[in-house]
């Protein structure tokens, strides 16, 4: 864990450590018994704090507290595909 105070008084996880082996592909999520690859993480905020991370995949936007737990999942539209 990472701590910013000039950002935030809250203990930071460490997304990079946690995360970034994801981004190739060869490691997958598991969610509701399918594989998603990780295209991208980062932090939200709520404009005056930041409040926890987020994590995108192919279909879902998964958001986690500051401790890491996860508060909830969003699934992503499908872009059509076509010229």
């Amino acid at each position: 864990m990472l701590e910013c105070p000039h950002i935030t008084p809250k203990t930071m996880l460490n997304l990079d450590e946690r995360y970034h082996s994801y981004l190739d592909g060869s490691k997958k999520m598991r969610i509701d018994g399918g594989e998603e690859r990780v295209i991208a993480y980062g932090w939200n905020c709520d404009g005056n704090d930041i409040t926890g991370h987020y994590v995108t995949t192919e279909n879902y936007k998964l958001f986690y507290n500051m401790e890491g737990s996860f508060k909830r999942m969003e699934i992503l539209a499908k872009v059509a595909q076509g010229a």
